[in-house]
């Protein structure tokens, strides 16, 4: 099993195994584009295969019921139908390569915060039309694995929960495995009764021996157990686990090249001491300083199962980035880009933030920022940093890890490529976890130093300690015990160019894991320098370019957000530079952020978290070389209407059927960007809307001057019905030649008519409206539909 959803990590969290990196979820939901998101699906089935991974732990069917939700970035939309497609799309291209796809987090995980323990109420409608209906489209799809929630929904945890079996199992007819989220199962008879299939991580302490003794005890009929075995044998057979004579020959992985060889043991030229005899870490600092230990060559799994990437598979992250894109505003066609003349301002523009943060990270193969990809396209570029936006530690860009035992004496040792290493390859007998890292500040200063990790730390400089201190582990919450372990942190005084040694330790004490993180920040900057700096640079060109967004501090699994606010001083920087030049904004974030200045601005556009090729992709739309063919999958607003955290352990579904743009519109305001809103470069008009068979039947033309991509929206309401106002039926992606006229069928299943009522779908009699247009409000035809008997 792997972590997704942007990519496949493999057996083992290390830089120096890469992965393709796709754009987030929220991306892929933008392009509503389900041949797209199938093929996208397709390259990670063979990135599985690539790696040995037989399950893929992805996608996150949840949904974006506000804002604020910490894992925002990794679900696909508001919309449960939006949401349907898009998942069962990625689902069908992952398990077309024969690995297994996981719908999760099912159901009612819409929060972070508490997320271990807190109890989501749902109302039996509520949940069967919005929150459940994501999951039914999964397994009609096809699913394999569904992975059971942490939270509870209506006070049974979801492990424990009536709902794995009704009506997952029974009514949908899911035959493949539920799993639990990693610690998820809590229980014995209770979790083994209600249909879950496997507790993962094995071995679980209330499954194995104790699920054995209660099959012993009657408690657990045999044949629960019988169940549970077959379906994992059915699993197993999926993804060709067996051995060849049940299922013939299994696919090997393509390359399966050993991690860079330990330096335990290994001679170095100018070392006198005999190969076999472990290297102390005054033999690395003496070697590194004589120029006669270089890092280890940055060596990838894709690089060592056969060169670079393939051209094809970087050209499909690269048009997805573009298809991703959402163009908001464009006052007086300044998008697409036609000056060379451009100043790039930000921080992100040179460290564009690809991804997420949490377990569903993986390190890049390789990453074009946003400013590498413009400077193909206008190399006589100016790029000035703007505002500081670090909140948290930076760690370093290499280091020396070494484990040692009671007694300190060195059990291994290893060259990596950064200091943040949530998997160290810790062996038996460690005790401590050494990092070192060779320092040369760039300016003299008060740098601070910091170290992660759960038990006793230490930080020294050249030997001289500067930190000693315990930090006891108190979260039982795998991603905050794996990947965000609390720093603590030295201030020291550095001198510019005078290179120093910095090394950190980490006790490994039982359950506490193995990460651990060595970091480095230099002194802030003044940021009222760096905002002129950023304005002078704006005036000398004919347009800037300001590239804002989140840090990994905001938006990452374990907690939500507070607010929408963007961090450090970054409304500023964009509110000084759109008053002193021509202003494209480009948001790289992966759900909605305020937006106070975007009245000030000309044009904005959002690129989301847009994976590796998100430099190139974004280019080609600034550019012009491609549409931006993003709709929004979600409303964008300055405000929240519902808060994500729990309130006293429960998160209350008040808002029933409205979620989302439901919500907005029937609210007494507007937000700042409508659900599905999204501009491109050329213009369309509406012809006609016919009904046809089980749907309709919509004419748009192109009417502008550029080829040019269109999302076509089907939307049905029943006034006086006690639904929402407006609900998504049905979308179509088509494209057209200017001038051009182009019909698209749009169906409307029979599920889009009913309603859930008394135990089961209803539909209601009578007329239904048919909308048609370019986002929930922005409707141009209309007519009436009757759902077909």
């Amino acid at each position: 099993m792997s972590d997704g959803p942007v990519g496949v990590r493999g057996p083992g969290w290390d830089e120096r195994r890469t992965s393709l990196v796709l754009p987030s979820p929220t991306a892929l939901a933008a392009t509503w584009d389900a041949d797209l998101v199938r093929d996208l699906g397709a390259l990670l089935g063979s990135e599985a295969r690539r790696k040995g991974v037989d399950v893929l732990l992805a996608p996150n069917l949840n949904l974006h019921r506000s804002p604020l939700g910490g894992r925002h970035f990794e679900c696909f939309s508001e919309d449960p139908l939006l949401t349907g497609l898009i998942g069962a799309a990625y689902i069908a291209g992952v398990q077309s390569r024969g690995v297994a796809a996981t719908a999760k987090h099912y159901v009612g995980n819409e929060a972070e915060t508490e997320r271990m323990t807190y109890d989501s109420l749902i109302a039996a409608r509520v949940l069967r039309e919005v929150y459940l209906a994501p999951f039914e489209a999964a397994v009609a799809a096809g699913v394999w694995v569904v992975m059971s929630a942490y939270n509870q929904v209506n006070g049974a945890l979801m492990a424990e929960s009536p709902l794995l079996r009704d009506p997952l199992k029974t009514e949908w007819g899911f035959d493949g495995v539920v799993v639990s989220d990693w610690g998820g199962v809590r229980s014995t008879v209770a979790s083994a009764l209600a249909g879950q299939d496997l507790a993962m991580p094995g071995p679980n302490d209330f499954w194995g021996d104790p699920l054995r003794e209660a099959v012993r005890e009657g408690t657990v009929p045999e044949a629960v157990v019988h169940d549970k075995v077959a379906r994992l044998r059915l699993l197993a057979a999926r993804v060709r686990a067996l051995p060849e004579s049940a299922t013939g020959p299994r696919p090997r992985a393509e390359h399966d090249a050993p991690f860079p060889a330990a330096l335990s043991g290994r001679p170095h030229p100018g070392r006198a001491t005999p190969p076999g005899v472990p290297m102390t870490l005054a033999e690395r600092v003496q070697l590194t300083r004589n120029g006669l230990l270089a890092p280890e060559a940055a060596g990838s799994e894709r690089a060592a199962g056969g060169g670079a990437a393939d051209p094809d598979e970087l050209a499909l992250l690269r048009r997805a980035v573009a298809d991703s894109c959402v163009l908001l505003k464009n006052d007086d066609g300044v998008l697409p880009l036609a000056t060379p003349r451009i100043a790039v301002i930000g921080a992100h523009a040179a460290r564009t933030r690809i991804q997420g943060g949490g377990s569903g990270g993986v390190y890049p193969s390789a990453v074009v920022s946003i400013l590498d990809g413009l400077r193909e396209v206008a190399p006589g570029l100016v790029h000035v940093p703007g505002v500081d936006i670090q909140a948290g530690p930076s760690p370093v860009d290499r280091a020396w890890v070494r484990m040692l035992g009671d007694d300190g004496a060195e059990l291994f040792a290893e060259d990596r490529r950064t200091g943040w290493l949530p998997e160290p390859s810790v062996v038996e007998g460690t005790r401590t976890v050494e990092v070192s890292s060779f320092l040369r500040p760039e300016v003299s200063g008060h740098w601070r130093l910091s170290i992660a990790g759960w038990g006793r730390l230490t930080l020294s400089v050249d030997g001289r300690p500067v930190l000693d201190t315990h930090v006891p582990c108190d979260s039982d919450d795998p991603a905050t015990v794996h990947l965000k372990p609390p720093f603590r942190h030295a201030v020291v005084w550095l001198e510019e160019g005078v290179e120093v040694l910095v090394t950190g330790t980490r006790a490994i004490e039982p359950h506490t894991g193995r990460a651990c993180v060595l970091a480095a920040d230099p002194p802030r900057p003044d940021d009222d320098a760096a905002i002129q700096a950023a304005v002078d640079a704006a005036r000398s060109a004919d347009v800037a370019v300001v590239v804002v967004g989140t840090t990994e501090e905001i938006e990452s699994e374990a907690h939500d957000r507070t607010g929408l606010g963007l961090p450090g001083r970054q409304d500023d920087l964009v509110k000084a530079v759109a008053a002193a030049a021509t202003t494209v904004v480009v948001v790289n974030s992966g759900g909605p952020v305020a937006m106070p200045w975007r009245d000030e601005v000309d044009a904005l556009l959002l690129c989301w978290f847009p994976g590796q090729q998100g430099g190139h992709g974004v280019a080609d739309v600034l550019s012009g070389r491609r549409e931006p063919g993003g709709r929004l999958p979600t409303t964008w607003s300055d405000v929240p209407l519902v808060e994500a955290a729990p309130v006293h352990g429960q998160v209350i579904y008040a808002e029933g059927l409205n979620v989302g743009h439901r919500g907005w519109l029937t609210a007494d305001r507007s937000p700042g960007y409508w659900f599905g809103h999204g501009l491109g470069y050329t213009t369309w008009s509406y012809e006609s809307l016919t009904p046809v068979g089980d749907g309709v039947r919509v004419r748009v033309r192109n009417t502008g001057e550029r080829p040019g991509r269109e999302v076509v929206q089907v939307y049905l309401s029943k006034p006086g019905s006690g639904r929402p106002p407006r609900w998504l039926a049905g979308f179509a992606v088509v494209r057209a030649d200017p001038g051009e006229a182009v019909e698209v069928t749009v169906a409307l299943p029979r599920r889009a008519f009913q309603h859930w009522e008394g135990g089961g779908w209803r539909t209601e009699e009578g007329e239904f409206v048919v909308h048609a247009g370019r986002s929930v409000v922005d409707l141009r035809l209309k007519c009436v539909a009757s759902p077909s008997p």
